[in-house]
């Protein structure tokens, strides 16, 4: 059997787990395999994350930016794009099959000896994304790595990535999102978010709603956990536009850093960049040391963030962007206005059914002159003419197709009449994933060809 056969197995057993939207608070079932396997995630240092917005990004800029120090780094996200190798990166790289697949024979001896005891107690058995963190845990032990850049799955205190102990907790903003999970306030989710902070940490935190920040403030006291947040101990302080992105400064906690080349688009990468120097200069330093000319310059050069602001086409311009809650959907908006020079945009918009698909109509719509609704490839998708309806109901004009080929076919077509037109794809990290492959196959890149 090939390594990508190997690979492909193992993500299939996981699949056949309770899925990725199944979370039990608990993160001790997590801690019991991780016990049987000596403790994996304790053998580097640990860049925890969390945040409503923006995680992703700011993890991947954390990473660029540890490595160009020279470090060998592992970062863990989620969800992946395109193929679920890209949720466990080595050295800026996605885990290599065969790795993968080691991993899980490392693991599987263990998940039985486990399984039995939850069933014997009548829980459930563990879950896809517990197993995931247990494989990425083993696969970066394994590399071996200095850091590991590490992305909550959901909330904090009790997922299952709690179970390493961050060196340096990081906070993206804090938002309504999860409510069902989460709490239905913004002070009760940052309170599960919190639950990251280790005692003797640091923290670096985006700015927060006053109710977030006072939650923030008062758990890192309880742990004896230093604390800085963006706007008063550091901060991003000019962005110009340039071409294929920006260029930034930054008030870090250690330095300024002028005019610097971030090749990303929106003020809120901006915003990610200054908070991911941030945490780098808490790990490497203390906070006191800052990050060397060369180092800065290469490292937010290289940055990229898939699936975010990301340029799928020209000859209309194509840009894809997840988008999946109205936080982040209200970014897109911004930057649509404030990154880009276009009269009109048409909004290829497709959003699964647990997410607040209504939300994000209300920011993305008054910002369309023409919506494609459309569903992503998922059995959780709110299907097209859900979508059309909140859009009609905002005043906007929809057309509705079935599958996004369609609505990326139709929404070029209409941007093509016209330079001044452009197409944003939303709404979902699925629907992105899907147009990058799609953009990829039909070489949007090349331009409109009726």
């Amino acid at each position: 059997m090939s390594a990508r056969d190997r690979a492909d197995a193992v993500y299939d057993t996981l699949l056949s787990r309770a899925g990725e939207r199944w979370v039990q608070p608990r993160k001790e079932r997590t801690a019991r395999i991780l016990a049987f396997l000596d403790d994996p995630q304790r053998t580097y240092r640990v860049v925890h994350i969390t945040g409503t917005n923006g995680k992703t990004s700011t993890a991947r800029m954390i990473e660029t930016l540890l490595r160009a120090h020279g470090l060998r780094t592992g970062l863990f996200t989620s969800p992946h794009l395109e193929r679920f190798t890209e949720r466990i990166m080595i050295d800026g790289e996605p885990i290599e099959d065969a790795a993968f697949a080691d991993a899980w024979d490392e693991i599987e001896p263990f998940v039985e000896i486990v399984d039995a005891e939850l069933q014997a107690a009548g829980e459930e058995l563990l879950t896809f994304f517990e197993l995931l963190t247990v494989l990425a845990f083993v696969a970066v032990a394994d590399a071996p790595v200095d850091v590991l850049v590490l992305e909550v799955g959901m909330g904090g205190e009790w997922d299952s990535t709690n179970t390493a102990d961050g060196d340096v907790a990081v906070f993206t903003p804090i938002d309504l999102d999860h409510a069902d999970r989460l709490g239905d306030t913004i002070a009760k989710i940052a309170t599960v978010k919190s639950g990251i902070i280790k005692e003797g940490a640091a923290v670096v935190s985006a700015q927060q709603p006053p109710e977030a920040a006072e939650v923030l403030r008062r758990v890192a006291g309880e742990k004896d956990a230093t604390i800085a947040f963006e706007g008063d101990e550091f901060g991003l302080t000019e962005q110009k536009l340039a071409v294929g992105g920006q260029l930034i400064s930054i008030r870090g906690l250690a330095g300024e850093y002028l005019e610097e080349y971030l090749p990303q688009y929106g003020a809120h990468q901006g915003h990610n960049a200054a908070l991911a120097i941030a945490a780098v200069e808490s790990l490497i330093g203390g906070g006191q040391q800052r990050i060397a000319p060369d180092i800065i310059s290469e490292a937010l050069q290289g940055a990229t963030s898939p699936g975010r602001l990301q340029l799928l086409g020209i000859a209309p311009t194509v840009i894809v962007d997840a988008a999946h809650n109205p936080h982040g959907a209200a970014a897109l908006a911004q930057a649509m206005d404030d990154s880009f020079d276009f009269d009109e945009w048409g909004v290829v918009l497709g959003v699964l059914a647990d997410k607040d698909a209504a939300g994000i109509v209300a920011k993305l719509a008054p910002a369309a002159a023409h919506v494609f609704a459309t569903a992503p490839e998922s059995d959780r998708a709110s299907d097209a003419d859900t979508i059309a309806d909140l859009v009609e109901a905002a005043g906007q004009r929809v057309t509705v197709h079935q599958t996004l080929a369609e609505a990326a076919d139709a929404a070029r077509e209409w941007a093509a009449s016209s330079d001044r037109r452009a197409v944003v794809i939303a709404g979902s990290v699925v629907l992105a994933g899907e147009a990058i492959t799609l953009a990829e196959e039909e070489d949007w890149k090349s331009g409109w060809r009726a």
